[in-house]
């Protein structure tokens, strides 16, 4: 395997970063190239050490990756303020969640389409879901179709639905990016079509953990295919979702936001199951879309695939 500019830089000054995996947290010993997370108390358990100079950290853009129930692992990248797509129809479902709870197993009410979400299919290349005006679907459909096939005219559907307009539905987005603590996100829009809709890793990584909470969301993510009554079989847009032990979250694509990803993985340590979360952003950006999500995908699963084998072995 190659090794990135800023990998060889790490081995070749000699500096080792470890990763302390221990029964209460996560601490990164990290060089200049990295980030180092704040240590936590080991709790009399046996700590489990990584060589984090070892972990195939995505080269370009920015990653941030956190155990539940230990801590964060680490981030790499600027930090600044990206387009993410399609990465904003996580807040969009979260938002709906917090207003219109669901229990596992309830649909919700029904929702009607309206013309305009039937006018916007396939208007503009972007991606949509087939609807038609005058059919009734329940949230948790809608949410089905925001989440697995990554709708944007189901996105927009959800914000006049619940907020009356658009517009209003994105004032709920900011007060909810608030209440999370992210800072340094904007959101502009329900769907992510627009590039003026930024965050960076560390945002989308505590609005992931926060949404992964939920029965239903979680749920939803998790699910490879699901066939929708007028619509037909829908298939989740995250190949991640192939690799062992990924149970989401969601992809997001497009020119200047290049590939976006937001997954959850779980993973075994010390003989328990935990739940690994990653945000990977601005992969290849000003590319293609294609091209981008490609490169997040395949970062994230390396990614991935290191941090579990590593952790599973050492737990």
């Amino acid at each position: 395997m190659s090794l990135s500019p800023s990998h060889r830089n790490r081995v070749a000054g000699g500096a080792l970063a470890l990763l302390l995996v221990t029964g209460l947290g996560v601490a990164v010993a990290g060089t200049a190239g990295g980030s180092a997370s704040v240590p936590h108390q080991d709790g009399g358990r046996p700590r489990v050490v990584v060589d984090d100079g070892a972990l195939p950290w995505p080269a370009g853009g920015q990653t941030a990756v956190v155990l539940e129930g230990s801590g964060p692992v680490g981030t790499r990248g600027d930090g600044r303020p990206v387009p993410i797509a399609s990465l904003t129809k996580v807040m969009t479902a979260h938002v709906i969640l917090e207003e219109h709870p669901l229990k596992p197993g309830e649909s919700g009410p029904l929702i009607e389409v309206d013309q305009q979400a039937a006018y916007e299919v396939g208007v503009g290349g972007e991606s949509t879901v087939p609807l038609q005006a005058g059919r009734r679907y329940s949230q948790r459909q809608l949410l089905e179709l925001l989440l697995i096939p990554s709708g944007n005219n189901v996105a927009r559907l959800l914000a006049r639905w619940d907020a009356g307009s658009q517009e209003a539905f994105v004032e709920k987005m900011r007060r909810a990016a608030a209440r999370l603590g992210m800072n340094h996100s904007t959101y502009t829009g329900a769907s992510g079509i627009e590039a003026t809709t930024t965050s960076t890793a560390t945002d989308q990584l505590a609005l992931a953990r926060k949404a992964m909470r939920n029965a239903v969301f979680r749920d939803i993510v998790a699910t490879r295919s699901v066939t929708v009554p007028g619509v037909g079989t829908i298939t989740n847009t995250n190949p991640l979702l192939d690799t062992p032990g990924v149970v989401g979250i969601k992809t997001g694509s497009s020119t200047p936001a290049g590939g976006n990803l937001l997954w959850a993985c779980e993973v075994r340590v010390g003989g328990t199951t935990r739940l690994l979360v990653g945000a990977v952003l601005h992969q290849r950006a000003d590319t293609t879309p294609a091209e981008g999500l490609r490169e997040a995908v395949d970062g994230s699963r390396r990614l991935i695939t290191g941090l579990r084998d590593s952790l599973t072995r050492e737990g």
